[in-house]
């Protein structure tokens, strides 16, 4: 039996913390906070509640692996969850509606036909087929197994490109370089309703679509193939069972404990110091926080092997990083009135001006230096869950809009008047999925990615995107293993990158390298 620290206790840190407490290992997680579940937060006023991060999972095998590989109660009897249908409804500036269901290829096809006109769904299906190429093309690499020391092969991106006269093999653009999404957008799918859709999966992902390669359409083949899930509560509540399950298998959680260093011994990582002076030692370590953050718990050394892959960008900002350097202002509102039956969960408010919106988040060539002018319409993501616990009673609805933002250090998102006008633009934006909003409006809170920062001190409050294949690995994540034996990386900010299934996979990802040693090839 091994001692193992973990650092942080997020989600990708408590998949490790379970899987290894099952595997016989005392461990203990410290986390400088006051609750677990790192950026799965909830916001909870006059009876109304929020969740602070992901309002949805998509891929809950992941979770109903951990649960199941963690104890005797499955996913579903610890958390109630429930695929959204329809999986989204989208609203262009055109007046176009577009109600998507879940988890139907034949259903999208018939909507997008309905809304964009005859052969927009095939066109869409012929692009969800190649975009399932680069998910089996990809998966294990990528998903399932620790990033090796051959890493570069993940820099080719697999996306196929369609048979066409004049192109062939990998899709390219002018120049020969690699084709980016949105490369694929403007010529696969023609109609510009269809490309700010496919364009809008990239967006919610931290991704800009204009450098994002074109493998990147395989988020949206994930949705649409395994669909869309809520739970009870909100991911809080998945936050939560996990917490729980790793306290039913005797991990020790220490809140208000931050770590300020990793002990080193002989060559290999011997444990954490804590803010307090207090030492406690172990056999390995686990850190769920940003790598950028890496050297300082190092006493200034660097924590990567010649040929590994590092994080990208500024370090105290996120920004310039490959796979996601953007932040998320959220406004939770809470409404007089009940929520209609027939409202979507999830409505997205699409930018009248795309490019607008891209240079206001990543910069105007995508060099990921957001311009401090605000879009004056950006995106918007409304999430209007028929869920009671999030209100007071039926007469009120909990309602929470999100839109993707440049991080705080490009936008000062700590001047509180400048939040609120941004704020504005959401609400404004988020009538056209809810007629009469403000008139129903008892209040409503801001959040920025300066809240996110001091919460989950990620850098800039920025949100990680997924790892994915292609640009040369510059959207690839750094590896779980160190240069330091027995220090481990675990997290959105690690290898496979963010997201909520992400981070459970990298969870096992390195239990499976603690358990097994650093040969584990994954699960099989």
């Amino acid at each position: 039996m091994a001692r193992i620290a973990v650092i942080g206790a997020g989600m990708g840190a408590m998949a490790a913390a379970a899987r290894l407490a099952v595997a016989g290992h005392q461990v203990a997680v410290y986390e400088r906070g006051r609750t677990h579940g790192g950026g799965v937060g909830r916001f909870e006023r006059d009876g109304f509640a929020f969740d602070t991060g992901p309002g949805l999972l998509h891929l809950p095998a992941v979770y109903r692996d951990l649960f199941v590989k963690t104890g005797k109660e499955t996913l579903e009897q610890c958390v109630g969850l429930t695929q959204v249908d329809p999986a989204s409804r989208h609203l262009f500036a055109d007046g176009t509606d577009v109600l998507l269901p879940n988890a139907s290829r034949a259903g999208v096809v018939r909507a997008l036909d309905d809304a964009f006109g005859a052969g927009a769904g095939e066109r869409w299906s012929d692009l969800v087929n190649r975009a399932r190429e680069t998910w089996d093309a990809t998966r294990r690499p990528l998903l399932e197994e620790p990033l090796r020391a051959d890493w570069r092969a993940l820099g080719r991106d697999p996306y196929p490109a369609p048979a066409r006269r004049g192109i062939s093999g990998r899709l390219r653009r002018n120049g020969g370089r690699p084709a980016t999404l949105a490369d694929v957008a403007r010529r696969e799918l023609k109609d510009p309703r269809a490309a700010a859709l496919l364009e809008s999966h990239a967006l919610a992902h931290s991704l800009d679509p204009r450098t994002a390669p074109a493998g990147a359409a395989v988020l949206p083949y994930l949705e649409q193939t395994f669909g869309t899930w809520y739970a009870r509560g909100g991911m809080r509540a998945l936050a939560d069972a996990l917490y729980e399950r790793c306290r039913a298998r005797k991990v020790r959680f220490g809140f208000g404990a931050e770590v300020v260093g990793v002990l080193e011994k002989d060559g290999r990582a011997a444990g954490v110091e804590l803010a307090d002076g207090s030492v406690a030692e172990a056999d390995a370590v686990v850190a769920g926080v940003a790598p950028a953050l890496l050297p300082a718990l190092l006493g200034g050394a660097e924590p990567w092997r010649d040929g590994d892959v590092r994080p990208a960008g500024d370090p105290a900002t996120g920004v310039g990083a490959g796979g996601g350097a953007a932040g998320r202002l959220t406004v939770f509102l809470a409404l007089r009135g009940a929520r209609p039956r027939d409202a979507a969960h999830r409505t997205v408010v699409h930018a009248p001006d795309r490019e607008a919106e891209l240079a206001a988040v990543f910069g105007a060539a995508g060099d990921g230096r957001g311009t401090r002018e605000p879009c004056p319409r950006p995106t918007v993501t409304v999430l209007r869950p028929d869920d009671p616990t999030t209100r007071p009673d039926e007469g009120h609805e909990a309602v929470t809009l999100t839109a993707t933002v440049a991080p705080h250090g490009p936008v000062d998102w700590i001047d509180g008047p400048a939040a609120e006008q941004d704020a504005d633009r959401l609400v404004a934006a988020a009538e056209a999925a809810i007629p009469g909003l403000r008139d129903r409006l008892l209040w409503r809170e801001v959040r920025t990615p300066a809240d996110t920062a001091a919460d989950t001190a990620a850098p800039g409050g920025a949100v990680p995107g997924p790892a994915l294949a292609g640009a040369d690995g510059r959207f690839l994540r750094p590896g779980n293993l160190t240069r330091l034996p027995g220090l481990y990386l675990a997290g959105g900010w690690a290898h496979p990158g963010g997201g909520l299934a992400h981070a459970g996979m990298s969870g096992a990802m390195v239990a499976g390298l603690i358990v097994d040693g650093a040969d584990w090839r994954g699960s099989q």
